[in-house]
């Protein structure tokens, strides 16, 4: 996504101006945009109304929210609180969707900021031939996110035969039960060997069906981008993550998504994991150009 000269961030942070009472926070770029789209969304600052600014061709969302608050300093500090993070993402987000739902809408990062309309106008309008080449692609499109996860390993209570065929007054003493401690040896190294064989049959099998899943969805899909996988700390109990990808497809195609899905499950090489299809959305995922078109994949996140 585009990172805007004033937006805040760890290697460009917003100026500052003692005179500016408030910057313009803005949310999206827009083609024909209903102002009533927007009228009455709390925003990022509850009590200013949203509205939209005027870009050449273009209507650009915006607001003007407290520049004090919104500096780089106090930003970093509010948004490393993770219920402060997800307060602003979702107050961002409901903007854009709102206005996503009366004209083509193209989402701008979290915290775009600029120190006045004007300062915005002339950043966003020098971008304006870029927005309109990304609008003309996403209009009459939404974005779907398809997960797949690992199925986690049905757990097993311990097999205690090598322990108890070895165990003290389990045999004969002397040679015999040397010989029997061998064989319960080589007893585990076997169930060892085995359950790490098994491990990579599952791992292979759960790969095989995440590339079934996309190729299934990238087959009706205008463009597709494969995003970094989840790390288990965040996925939880939902296990390993196979695929996390997001599909540009037409609006009113949701059948045909459902469908697809629906095959994949129905499918013996999915027996393995879990299929998670969320949407539709605004096509946050294809507004920066780190996608393929034709949905082919991409590596990129």
């Amino acid at each position: 996504m585009t990172r805007t000269v004033e937006q805040p961030g760890p290697r460009q942070p917003l100026r500052t101006e003692t005179s500016a009472a408030v910057a313009t926070y803005v949310f999206a770029v827009c083609r024909g945009g209903d102002p009533a789209a927007v009228a009455g969304l709390p925003g990022q600052a509850p009590g200013t109304p949203v509205r939209l600014l005027r870009i050449g061709s273009l209507e650009a969302v915006v607001q003007d929210v407290p520049a004090a608050e919104f500096d780089a300093e106090n930003l970093r500090e509010r948004l490393a609180d993770r219920a402060e993070l997800e307060r602003c993402a979702r107050a961002h987000h409901s903007v854009i969707a709102a206005m996503a739902g009366s004209a083509p809408t193209l989402p701008l990062p979290l915290a775009t900021l600029y120190l006045g309309d004007e300062r915005a106008r002339v950043a966003l309008r020098a971008d304006e031939r870029r927005f309109l080449a990304v609008l003309k692609r996403i209009t009459g499109r939404v974005e779907w996110g398809v997960k797949v996860y690992a199925r986690p390993e049905a757990k097993q209570e311990p097999d205690r035969s090598a322990e108890a065929a070895g165990a003290p007054g389990s045999g004969a003493p002397g040679s015999g039960a040397a010989g029997s401690g061998a064989r319960s040896g080589r007893a585990y190294l076997e169930r060892v060997r085995g359950a790490r064989q098994d491990r990579e049959r599952r791992q292979q099998a759960g790969l095989a069906a995440a590339e079934a899943v996309d190729r299934a969805l990238r087959g009706i899909a205008v463009a597709s981008r494969r995003l970094r996988t989840h790390e288990t700390t965040l996925t939880g109990e939902r296990g390993v993550q196979l695929l996390n990808a997001a599909y540009l497809v037409a609006e009113g195609d949701e059948h045909d998504v459902a469908a697809a899905v629906r095959e994949v499950r129905r499918s013996p090489a999915c027996r393995s994991v879990e299929v998670e299809v969320t949407g539709p959305w605004v096509p946050y995922s294809f507004v920066d150009g780190s996608f393929v078109d034709g949905g082919e994949p991409d590596a990129r996140g």
